[in-house]
């Protein structure tokens, strides 16, 4: 009988984790300065006003207030409105 494992056995238990993607707040839901609203791949959303973009794309909060999504110039967007 052989003494070795099988060919790929011995050579798996590798994984990377998760990247945890997506939005992570919506529409009409509070945020304060710094929070990560969107983790994307490539700009499918674009910041609007009091948002700004990271250079994995992340969209984070600039300032706190409610959060909004909507169109402008045909671009999907994401803005924050200050509490007033």
């Amino acid at each position: 009988m052989a003494h070795k494992k099988g060919q790929g056995s011995s050579r798996n238990g590798r994984d990377s984790s998760p990247q945890y993607r997506g939005i992570k707040v919506y529409g009409g839901q509070t945020v304060g300065s710094g929070a990560i609203i969107v983790r994307q791949v490539g700009s499918t959303w674009h910041a609007g006003k009091n948002v700004d973009t990271g250079k994995d794309y992340t969209l984070f909060a600039t300032a706190p207030g409610v959060v909004e999504y909507g169109t402008s110039h045909g671009r999907k967007t994401v803005q924050v409105i200050p509490a007033a």
